[in-house]
């Protein structure tokens, strides 16, 4: 199969997840018809708080889903489950048919699902090139009895740098890749960070408020490589606050408040929900800023004759 044919068959799958979800009802926990990870009952208790009540929830294959909720809703804890880095206190999760629950971290990713942080998590005194090279899997130089022979692992290692620097072009890091990565600013950290989690090959990728601490100009351009990830046929899952971020890419939104999901569907239908108007976006969260300040301003007008 040629490039072009390659890009133009995960063109399609893209097309249909889209058009797929497009005729599926705005409901919590509502079925998808290709899903790629399913998370049900699951519940996450911090003495008597209740972090994470999750009923259902189901992710639809090869679209961009985005989660989103006011502060403390339980959307990092609900990540840290579904990834492996946190254990609840009840449920079951499955990706492509793979029961997770029980599974390290490490075995999950391993399975094609990878998450980043909200607070990113490169190794700041190696080099750009380094963390990149970390990101790849079962390299036979990690191995105890192999890595005193070179001959066995070094062809391999040919092979991960060159798919780190390929990627590191693509995320415009390239003149990077010999800074030490403690010096990159915290939007070019989380480029790097995207980056890597790319060199484990995965089918779904997800991503905890991307855009948190990144200037305009870098947050255009994760939003451009967050879309090119769904045209390649990628799942993504994303936490984040940016409404315009939400609208811009998300083919379905999925809310959370006090530990459940309290609505999903396509973004203009969620955020013309009442239950999530009251719960996060508030009564002038569709409206420009200038717009409700002058209505802000004529109410108080209004009030004081």
């Amino acid at each position: 199969m040629t490039a072009k044919t390659a890009t133009s068959a995960s063109d399609s799958v893209s097309a249909r997840a889209v058009a797929a979800l497009s005729g599926v009802k705005s409901e919590p926990g509502i079925t998808k018809p290709d899903e790629i990870l399913v998370a049900e009952n699951i519940n996450r208790h911090f003495g008597g708080l209740v972090a994470v009540d999750v009923d259902r929830l189901s992710v639809q294959r090869a679209s961009i889903t985005a989660l989103i909720g006011p502060n403390g809703a339980g959307k990092t804890t609900f990540f840290n489950v579904l990834a492996g880095f946190d254990t609840p206190d009840a449920g079951t999760w499955r990706y492509e048919n793979h029961e997770l629950r029980n599974k390290a971290a490490y075995k999950i990713a391993q399975l094609g699902m990878v998450r980043t942080f909200q607070l990113t998590k490169v190794l700041a005194k190696m080099t750009v090139l380094e963390n990149m090279r970390l990101g790849a899997q079962r390299q036979l130089g990690e191995r105890i009895l192999a890595a005193p022979f070179p001959f066995a692992w070094s062809g391999q290692e040919e092979q991960v740098t060159e798919r780190a620097l390929t990627l590191l072009r693509r995320f415009n890091l390239y003149e990077k890749k010999d800074d030490f990565a403690g010096t990159m600013s915290g939007g070019q950290r989380k480029l790097l960070e995207m980056a890597r989690a790319l060199m484990t090959d995965p089918t779904m990728i997800m991503l905890d408020e991307p855009m948190a601490g990144v200037n305009p100009a870098l947050t255009q351009s994760l939003l451009g490589h967050i879309k090119e990830l769904r045209e390649e046929g990628l799942t993504v899952l994303f936490i984040e606050h940016d409404m315009d971020a939400v609208r811009d890419i998300s083919d379905w939104v999925v809310v959370m408040a006090q530990g459940r999901i309290i609505a999903e569907g396509p973004p203009a239908s969620v955020m013309r929900d009442k239950a999530v108007i009251d719960a996060y976006l508030g009564a002038h969260h569709d409206e420009e800023l200038t717009k409700s300040g002058e209505s802000l301003t004529q109410n108080k007008k209004a009030k004081s004759t």
